[in-house]
């Protein structure tokens, strides 16, 4: 949870010197803008939060969720979610929500089942992904800015998140799921060194633990970082890696996220 926490006082701090038209400037994410990314953050920290804690209210946002989709694209789901508001509106909303909503999920037991839009998971699982999610958007708005962000440690629950969904990558595109999951070898920021599957030899995935949480949450194209991919499962693998839900999606082209 404190992990959380942490990756949103990241984002909160490279924000909070913006001008309210700042936040109409586009990103590299399907020109999304710096205020489409802290509303799509906010919306899904609610429902995560209503998921755990007020059954009725997340139905309610299922259903209102259900009742648009086709008719309206996400964003503009999003914005009528928020009630019209915009840019420094909106991030003042997300500044003070997830503060509160952490200290809600103290004492919550990690191990809880809760809904979500797809199989439920467990409470723990929910608040990685919105680590995952909160870290992954984040990058186009450090890209934007052109800033370097400060990695620490916490990013291990990302890179596990992106191990975990190895079979997810290829059951949500239709695939057989190969029986080898390639060796892991990443270093962390701090300059620990992370191995899985150290026994697989054949494919084996070497490099920064930030570079393969870029390549799993598709904010970079794997030719765009240091990463040194042996094998071909694990090839493949990289080449559409995904570990996050929803609809399987298009790794961004090389070259196409990048600092400003």
């Amino acid at each position: 949870m404190a992990d959380f926490r942490a990756e949103c006082d990241c984002l909160a701090e490279i924000l909070e010197p913006l001008s309210d038209d700042d936040f109409d400037r586009a990103t590299l994410f399907k020109e999304w803008t710096i205020h489409d990314v802290v509303a799509h953050l906010h919306i899904f920290n609610y429902a995560a939060d209503a998921s755990i804690h007020d059954q009725s209210a997340f139905d309610d946002f299922k259903q209102f969720m259900a009742a648009r989709r086709g008719r309206l694209t996400l964003l503009e789901l999003t914005d009528e979610w928020l009630e019209g508001k915009r840019n420094r509106a909106v991030y003042d909303v997300w500044r003070e929500y997830y503060p509160e909503m952490c200290e809600r999920l103290e004492g919550v037991d990690p191990r809880m089942r809760v809904e979500w839009f797809g199989p439920p998971m467990s409470a723990r699982s929910s608040i990685t992904a919105r680590q995952m999610e909160t870290w992954a958007h984040a990058q186009e708005v450090f890209d934007l800015l052109g800033l370097d962000r400060e990695e620490m440690d916490r990013i291990r629950n990302i890179v596990f998140l992106g191990l975990n969904t190895f079979g997810w990558t290829y059951a949500v595109r239709g695939m057989e799921v190969p029986d080898t999951v390639p060796a892991l070898h990443l270093t962390a920021p701090s300059g620990d060194v992370w191995t899985w599957n150290a026994d697989e030899t054949a494919n084996r995935i070497t490099g920064k633990a930030v570079d393969f949480a870029q390549v799993v949450t598709q904010v970079r194209n794997v030719a765009d970082t240091s990463l040194d991919v042996e094998g071909p499962i694990a090839t493949e693998w990289m080449s559409m890696a995904q570990c996050f839900a929803g609809a399987p999606e298009t790794p961004p082209a090389p070259g196409s996220r990048h600092k400003a």
